[in-house]
């Protein structure tokens, strides 16, 4: 059991660093005509397996988060990461106000204190990432790929469970 829970913590330490400096993440959810995929900031917080972002009531896809809950959350800049999970919608003004930063009032046109806002919380079940920041990693990779060879061993290329 320590050794899941060592494994589980290292995996999320792992995708922390590699989402750590990106600040904008596209958001899939799931609606009636199939997938949707939308840029959202991510809060401010420190990754602990869980992501959180802010929207209105009166938007798609907190509608569709109503209906269907599975989504996935992609990263894009030195390394690439997808996450897959479960969002859950937090009302809570407190946790509004914990993320709030003043460019939201002049962006979404509204105070933390708007009945017409709410929290997404993402809780990561899974995460695929390519390290390609690592240029160590990299050489590595498209050199054994070059070399029509198994690329297995590279960890340029991994997918680790999060819960």
């Amino acid at each position: 059991m320590t050794n899941v829970t060592t494994e589980n913590q290292e995996a999320i330490e792992t995708v922390r660093e590699l989402i750590k400096d990106i600040k904008t993440a596209m958001l899939t959810t799931i609606s009636e005509d199939g997938l949707v995929s939308r840029p959202m900031k991510t809060q401010d917080v420190e990754f602990d397996g869980d992501l959180w972002f802010l929207t209105k009531k009166d938007t798609g896809k907190f509608h569709e988060l109503l209906q269907k809950r599975q989504v996935n959350v992609a990263y894009a800049g030195k390394s690439f990461v997808s996450i897959r999970g479960e969002a859950e919608l937090v009302d809570s003004t407190e946790k509004l106000k914990q993320f709030w930063n003043p460019m939201y009032e002049e962006l979404l046109e509204t105070s933390y204190d708007d009945p017409n806002l709410v929290l997404i919380k993402v809780k990561a079940e899974t995460a695929e990432y390519w390290d390609s920041g690592n240029k160590f990693k990299m050489a590595k990779f498209l050199f054994r790929r070059l070399m029509g060879k198994n690329t297995e061993g590279t960890d340029i290329n991994k997918i680790v469970e999060l819960n």
